[in-house]
């Protein structure tokens, strides 16, 4: 756990100390069946972790509560150590029901987070590197219909994946959307609410939804 406020009432940190133990008392008990880990991990209340033989977490990963951990994949979820997923966020790289194609899966870098009421969607591979703050309600999308043939139903024309990248050290704002194909470079910085379409340069910052850099940091 890192070092608590000094501005923090001795009775609040009771409080904190006390859910956060039953937080690593119920990691210790669903992490038994991960297939790497390395203890402590911190599992919120009703959180939901699937395919754990493919899933693998460094120490002090922090699942918040209601958040919902998909591990059927190709290449497995990896988190590094000092990983958060905030509350109610979903990870899915495939089907429920592994119908279709299995998605091929995420790897987190140390000391990354993301907010609550986030989506990643890694159908496609995606790779958050170091460093890297998410806010709340994000969304990333790494995969893409198919819809060329008109004659057909876009349903049943399947579905191409590229992957999406956010190298070291970025802050992604909340509310934005990352679609396929996109490499966000290291240490930029996305404003809320923007719908990134294309790559961003390193070190830029990029505001509203046309993704234009206003400058470089």
């Amino acid at each position: 756990m890192p070092n608590m406020s000094n501005d923090v009432a001795g009775r609040d940190k009771l409080r904190i100390y006390f859910k956060s133990g039953f937080k690593m008392l119920r990691g210790f008990l669903k992490g038994m069946t991960i297939k790497r880990k390395k203890f402590p991990i911190f599992i919120g209340k009703d959180v939901e972790i699937s395919h754990k033989s493919q899933i693998y977490v460094g120490k002090n990963v922090k699942f918040e509560a209601y958040s919902e951990i998909h591990g059927l994949s190709s290449h497995g979820l990896h988190f590094g150590n000092n990983v958060t997923i905030g509350r109610f966020t979903s990870i899915r790289p495939s089907s429920y029901y592994g119908v279709g194609q299995i998605g091929y899966g995420l790897t987190m870098g140390d000391n990354s987070s993301i907010g609550p009421y986030g989506y990643i969607g890694c159908a496609g591979n995606i790779t958050i590197g170091k460093n890297v703050m998410i806010g709340p309600r994000v969304s990333l999308f790494a995969e893409n219909h198919n819809f060329g043939d008109t004659t057909r139903n876009i349903k049943n024309q399947g579905v191409n994946n590229k992957g999406i990248t956010i190298e070291d050290d970025c802050w992604i704002g909340s509310g934005v959307i990352i679609l396929d194909g996109v490499t966000i470079g290291h240490g930029s910085v996305i404003g809320a609410g923007t719908l990134v379409l294309k790559d961003i340069p390193p070190k830029s910052i990029v505001v509203d939804k046309r993704e234009r850099v206003l400058r470089s940091r």
